[in-house]
């Protein structure tokens, strides 16, 4: 893409992180019986870029892939998503990274090989300041510093970068203890909260973060931050801590949950859009509950995020059965 190409394409959200090759057996058996698989792909940070372009506005992914056939798979597909990828790199310095998903007697097991991998080569670096200050929001996840100690400086270069810049920082933890364990990620994404006007945290996230069990415990130590806490995964509700008020906003009741994998970056493509359409804090919400709701109706990581137009007419349709 020229210069003049990527100042027109100005995201108003952008976000990075490691973005997967996804193979899964084809059928019912487990990978040790498959004989053909599934070539997809899965990232959260990708999977929240796509989820805002498909509800209409503008995003940029950037990353480091392998200049490699996933790789290729992985830019070609996002960038045929309505995402801007002008920043992402080909790197023969490492190779893509690559998950196998498999369900056996309705259990759903991963498997990752990303040690080593392109994005786990990213480095302060590979930051483009100038990308970052147009953007309204930078999304960051608790994935990105697990990958290597040059991911974990990259993500607080990205996060001081858009402070510097007025650029308003959502963070969600997206704990993974297959990558690092709790006494490891503990301080580190608690310190990343404390720099986020956006906190979006599952509450088993916090109980493990915060050691503790007891939610006033939990809340108290969110009234300690800057940011504005999202609380996912509460007793059918999302809970929204803001200035010592808990507020709490009703989920969607699916008609069938079919894959719950990729539900909370669902929710945050639905959060951000709500954000800037400009709606209320409990509207940008419910809009995050309706969107993480679709998308386990349907299998797949980003499969399942729905356009606007379906957006509204699931709304409508809503409307009608109310009356």
């Amino acid at each position: 893409m020229t210069n003049q190409g990527q100042q027109m394409f100005q995201p108003e959200i952008i976000t990075f992180g490691e973005t997967m090759a996804l193979m899964m057996p084809n059928g019912v058996k487990g990978i040790e019986y498959a004989t053909g698989f599934q070539g997809l792909f899965g990232g959260a940070e990708s999977n929240v870029a796509i989820g805002v372009s498909r509800l209409g506005h503008r995003v940029g992914w950037f990353s480091r892939l392998g200049k490699d056939p996933f790789g290729r798979m992985i830019l070609k597909k996002i960038r045929g998503e309505g995402v801007d990828v002008s920043r992402v790199e080909l790197t023969t310095e490492a190779p893509t990274g690559l998950m196998l998903r498999e369900v056996v007697s309705g259990k759903t097991s991963v498997y990752y090989y990303r040690k080593g991998s392109a994005a786990s080569t990213l480095r302060p670096e590979h930051l483009d300041e100038e990308y970052i200050k147009q953007a309204q929001y930078l999304h960051v996840t608790g994935i990105t510093p697990a990958l290597s100690e040059s991911c974990r400086e990259t993500a607080k270069e990205a996060i001081r970068l858009a402070k510097k810049h007025g650029v308003k920082v959502c963070f969600d933890p997206n704990l993974r203890l297959k990558l690092w364990s709790i006494d490891e990620a503990r301080d580190v994404l608690l310190d990343l909260a404390k720099e986020a006007d956006y906190f979006l945290p599952g509450l088993d996230e916090l109980k493990l973060l915060y050691q503790t069990e007891n939610f006033d415990e939990i809340v108290g130590h969110l009234n300690q931050l800057n940011a504005v806490s999202i609380v996912k995964g509460g007793d059918d509700v999302t809970l929204i801590v803001e200035k010592g008020d808990v507020r709490s906003v009703p989920y969607f009741k699916a008609e069938q949950v079919v894959d719950t994998v990729g539900a909370g970056d669902g929710f945050c493509a639905g959060f951000f859009v709500g954000l800037l359409k400009n709606y209320s804090l409990d509207e940008a919400v419910k809009l995050g509950n309706l969107i993480g709701c679709m998308v386990v109706q349907m299998e797949g990581d980003w499969e399942g995020i729905p356009t606007w137009e379906q957006v509204e007419a699931f709304l409508n349709n809503v409307k009608h059965v109310e009356r």
